[in-house]
């Protein structure tokens, strides 16, 4: 088990003396009495934080000893949270020491790593234990679980983005990440529901963004570690085997429900519509949206047989008369603007499935509701992860939190 960065609320609890273990290694026990003394004399936030770094520095130097390795399930279990912030340091020697990791953070960072076993993608947003947190000098770091008997990394383009599904391993996961507005990113939201074996395994991922004060000036990227590719169109997948004993399962969350007002319905596919149907009369969208000052904040909600899909809205153009969002829409299926609600934090808690007890293995939650719902500093929960400018599960979503689970079958019998 690796040692959780400094950041994990562990270490102050810890020295604070919130939460008490009996420890197995000889000096971490030495170490605690010092530092519980210190504590007592002095418990400002300085000493409390400089004490929780002494606790993990003698964590970290002495982690591969069997009694440390005791402690560290002790204090955080076989289901210890697989993603935090690291700084730049701290993730050169994970990937040195050949972990298989999946990275968030910005560009500027993701280009001074070095190559190994992991795949990343730009963003400067992320959802933390702290709340949400926008940073450049962090990296968001998702480790994958030991089980992982065996990872392969490669890149797709638009002619072979279609195989993805064929690609993926009989038992296992896959992560995709896509750069947002990429004609990558274009083709899978159009089109993945029509490649082969759609759906049959499980395929999870975000599209990669920017700093929104960078959108048009910046172009969002994609990382493949192995091969230190840096991409402004195309995907990286990491596909991860898992034992026999274990079973992969995605899903997501979904705040929104549909209203109860108007059925929409459009003649096509498309990002940008011109023309709907509302109660099967031809309108004009974006004069329907402005006659009726629609809260664009909220999507447009269509349900899928039970699994209610989002598409966002990005721009509505008075002057060219025409919408365009952030995922596309598709003709034949039935769309409602979503209900307003009063807190996004207590729908969120309120819609949290029951399963979702531990920890997700990996998760990333949208941009939109980052910034809509004001999330920087407020947390969701205990789950964290990267915020994205759109969500794959299976397929492209928006505004929803996309989250992934590893079930022990041994467990379950």
């Amino acid at each position: 088990m690796d040692v959780p960065p400094i950041s994990h609320p562990a270490w102050k609890n810890i020295v604070s003396g919130k939460n008490r273990y009996q420890f197995k290694f000889l000096g971490t026990q030495f170490l605690m009495r010092y530092l519980s003394l210190r504590v007592e004399k002095d418990s400002s936030s300085e000493t409390i934080q400089s004490s929780a770094q002494e606790l993990h520095d003698i964590f970290v130097r002495n982690a591969d000893l069997p009694s440390v390795q005791r402690d560290l399930f002790q204090i955080f279990g076989k289901d210890t949270i697989s993603g935090y912030m690291y700084d730049i340091i701290e993730v050169k020697a994970k990937i040195t020491h050949g972990e298989r990791l999946l990275l968030a953070g910005d560009e500027s960072l993701l280009k001074q790593l070095p190559a190994g076993n992991w795949i990343g993608g730009s963003i400067p947003y992320f959802m933390t234990d702290h709340g949400g947190v926008f940073t450049r000098q962090k990296i968001y770091v998702t480790e994958l679980p030991e089980s992982v008997s065996a990872i392969s990394i490669k890149n797709y383009d638009l002619r072979t983005l279609k195989d993805i599904y064929a690609d993926m391993p009989p038992n296992g996961f896959s992560v995709i990440i896509m750069p947002c507005s990429s004609n990558t990113h274009l083709e899978f939201a159009l089109h993945a529901p029509q490649f082969q074996g759609f759906g049959q395994r499980p395929l999870i991922g975000w599209v990669s963004g920017v700093h929104l004060d960078d959108l048009g000036k910046i172009n969002p990227k994609v990382f493949n570690g192995q091969t230190q590719e840096v991409l402004e169109d195309g995907a990286i997948v990491m596909h991860a085997s898992l034992p026999p004993t274990q079973l992969a399962e995605i899903d997501y969350l979904n705040i929104f429900e549909p209203g109860n007002d108007d059925t929409i319905t459009f003649p096509k596919d498309g990002f940008l519509v011109k023309e709907a149907y509302i109660n099967g009369v031809k309108t004009n969208f974006a004069d329907y949206v402005n006659r009726l000052n629609l809260d664009t904040r909220l999507p447009l909600v269509a349900d899928y047989f039970g699994a209610m899909v989002n598409v966002s809205f990005q721009q509505v153009d008075m002057d060219n008369q025409e919408v365009k969002f952030y995922a596309p829409v598709f003709a034949g299926v039935s769309y409602k603007h979503a209900k307003p609600f009063e807190s996004y934090i207590a729908q969120f808690n309120a819609k949290l499935p029951e399963h979702l007890n531990k920890q997700p293995v990996f998760s990333c939650n949208c941009i939109l509701n980052y910034v809509y719902s004001e999330l920087e500093g407020k947390k969701t929960g205990t789950i964290t992860g990267p915020t994205s400018f759109g969500e794959v599960v299976y397929q492209l979503l928006n505004q929803t939190m996309a989250y992934l689970t590893i079930t022990d079958l041994a467990s379950k019998t």
